[in-house]
């Protein structure tokens, strides 16, 4: 039995923060996870960056609300769901990722939660289990799946390589560079080809 694990964002939906970057007019938050390997130094990072411009969970909202999946994202989804199960297994929160969920259909997402204050402010994050990505995966194989994954990140190798097949997608030169072995696509109907010729 296979289940296809997808990284959420830079795959299936723009980088959040990077849209938030744009939006709020702060460069800083464009560091994303193809920049920064560690996501606990990324997100404390973050979380003292939004701190000092005042900044808190309804400005970021305000902004994911504007974000539309990547053209052709929803579509490539669908017609995965048809011929295997799917499991979005992504670094974001629960707090960014249901309106996004419903603009993909609603698949299944393993994520993480933000620790938010009553005025609003985000003091913390609460990771779902260490190396999400990578424990998720091997957690499905535990049960009797075999995983299939794709991510464009750092954080997303461990996952992708710890799977019966592996894909980069949407990555960048240097991260496809550093892993020469996996296989790398720019676009959903290679990803899709790719997957079908190992389910």
């Amino acid at each position: 039995m296979n289940i296809v694990c997808l990284d959420l964002e830079g795959v299936l939906v723009p980088e959040i923060w990077i849209a938030f970057a744009e939006a709020s007019g702060i460069p800083e938050l464009k560091r994303t996870t193809r920049d920064e390997p560690d996501y606990d130094k990324l997100m404390e990072f973050r979380i003292g960056i939004l701190k000092e411009h005042g900044l808190g969970l309804k400005e970021i909202q305000e902004t994911i609300a504007k974000i539309d999946p990547i053209p052709g994202a929803k579509k490539f989804l669908d017609e995965l769901r048809k011929i295997t199960q799917v499991i979005i297994i992504s670094d974001t929160f629960s707090q960014f990722a249901g309106p996004l969920m419903a603009k993909l259909g609603y698949p299944t997402i393993f994520c993480n939660s933000l620790e938010v204050a009553e005025s609003g402010e985000i003091t913390g994050f609460k990771m779902r289990c260490e190396k999400s990505k990578y424990t998720t995966v091997k957690a499905l194989q535990s049960i009797g799946y075999d995983t299939i994954a794709s991510g464009d990140s750092h954080n997303d190798l461990g996952m992708i390589r710890a799977s019966k097949a592996g894909f980069l997608f949407k990555s960048t030169d240097q991260i496809k560079a550093d892993n020469p072995d996996l296989e790398a696509f720019e676009n959903y109907d290679e990803l899709l080809d790719a997957i079908k010729k190992v389910l």
